[in-house]
């Protein structure tokens, strides 16, 4: 009798456990799914929408985080910038660090883009400048640059000799030769530190730059640093421009060179720009700088008393011998990145296709001219490293609607007045 009466018990508790069940079950199990009401509660919401084939509504998203928001507030304020600069119609002097590398980082096409606007907003897209530069006096320089063949510190290495002054009469046959092939500006460059205790050296040198501008052209030197009374001179004589790159960053040009300081650079630009002469001060890219010395550089130049006339970009040619002897070539992208960043900063300067043009495909070329550029050397020979002849520089003209600058012709000129 008491086994029964447990084993009733128990099957009465049981029958209570189910009944408890089937009362906590959600109410949508028990209605059919025709007859589902409006408002279902939210437990049975995973099983009506599989049943009427309906994805359920994504949760809300999650608020920004701090780092998330911070960065999405500095693409905003760098694109807001780069906007700015970019509808300009005036030159600045007062760039900031931050504003030129909110400038630079831009999407490249958007960059290049952007930098060919300002560039036909401040010149004629179809002139190009040809420049063709002469070394009248090879070799000896005392100085350290890691990148020059014409140093005597390494000059074991590379072979070059040094060789005296070219004569007023050589140089002349060759800016007439330049001339005749189209040249509008010849360049003469002379491997020395300065031009202490050079006066017969000087002297020959205004007899080659008045000759030249005799021609016609528009003639520019590179002797190292100059004084005041030698910028002058120079002046008087009829000298166009002077060149005198920066070449890197404050902060990497130690790495670079350690036998002539940043800061003589600068001061040997001011004597020119004193004596009324234009300015050619750039940079070379591919010394093993980062992308923020690139940014530096710009900095530089951009922040002078006035722009300068001119800004050769080089792409470093690796020379045997020298320190940088091996370094790898720098991307083209930098290049671009680099010429279509300073077309927006520098929007009224001239920015010239320098050394390691030799290296690019036509196409790229042309990327860099539609971003900008609007002068190359051309002709026979840089200082130490091969040229794009004339010939080839032609027919690369004739393909891509391109024409020579005119001496003297830097004028803005509106696009509706191209007839483009």
């Amino acid at each position: 009798m008491k086994a029964n009466a447990v084993v009733m018990a128990r099957a009465a508790a049981l029958r209570g456990l189910r009944r408890a069940q089937v009362e906590r079950r959600p109410l949508c199990s028990k209605i059919p799914r025709r007859q589902l009401p409006a408002a279902v509660p939210r437990a049975c919401m995973s099983s009506v929408s599989k049943a009427v084939g309906v994805a359920p509504a994504p949760p809300p998203p999650a608020p920004a985080r701090g780092p998330e928001l911070a960065a999405a507030q500095r693409t905003a304020e760098a694109k807001e910038i780069f906007q700015k600069a970019a509808s300009a119609t005036t030159v600045r002097h007062d760039w900031t660090k931050e504003e030129i590398s909110a400038i630079y980082y831009q999407p490249l096409l958007e960059l290049a883009f952007q930098a060919g606007s300002v560039h036909r907003r401040f010149h004629n897209p179809a002139e190009v400048q040809l420049c063709t530069l002469m070394n009248i006096k090879t070799g000896g320089c005392t100085e350290d640059c890691s990148y020059c063949a014409q140093s005597t510190r390494y000059q074991d290495g590379t072979g070059l000799k040094a060789k005296r002054v070219e004569s007023v009469e050589s140089v002349l046959a060759a800016a007439r030769k330049a001339k005749e092939n189209g040249s509008t500006r010849f360049c003469m460059g002379a491997a020395w530190r300065d031009m202490r205790g050079r006066r017969n050296s000087l002297r020959n040198i205004k007899e080659m730059v008045s000759g030249v501008r005799g021609m016609g052209m528009e003639v520019c030197v590179t002797l190292g640093m100059i004084d005041e009374h030698q910028a002058r001179e120079l002046k008087e004589a009829g000298l166009t421009a002077y060149n005198h790159n920066v070449d890197t960053s404050r902060e990497f040009y130690p790495s670079v060179i350690s036998t002539r300081s940043y800061d003589e650079r600068l001061r040997t630009l001011g004597h020119v720009r004193d004596a009324g002469i234009n300015v050619c001060s750039g940079g070379i890219l591919g010394l093993g700088e980062s992308s923020g010395d690139r940014v530096g550089l710009l900095h530089t130049v951009s922040t002078l008393p006035s722009h300068p006339e001119s800004f050769p970009v080089n792409a470093l040619v690796p020379i045997k011998g020298t320190p940088l002897g091996d370094r790898a070539p720098i991307q083209f992208s930098s290049m671009l990145r680099t010429i279509a960043a300073a077309r927006i900063v520098m929007p009224a300067t001239i920015i010239r296709i320098a050394a390691g043009r030799k290296t690019m495909s036509e196409e790229q070329q042309a990327m860099c001219f539609m971003a900008g550029a609007n002068a190359i050397f051309t002709g026979e020979k840089m200082l130490t490293t091969d040229c794009n002849s004339w010939d080839e520089d032609n027919a690369m003209f004739g393909r891509w609607g391109l024409k020579p600058m005119k001496s003297f012709n830097k004028s803005a000129t509106p696009v509706d007045e191209i007839g483009l």
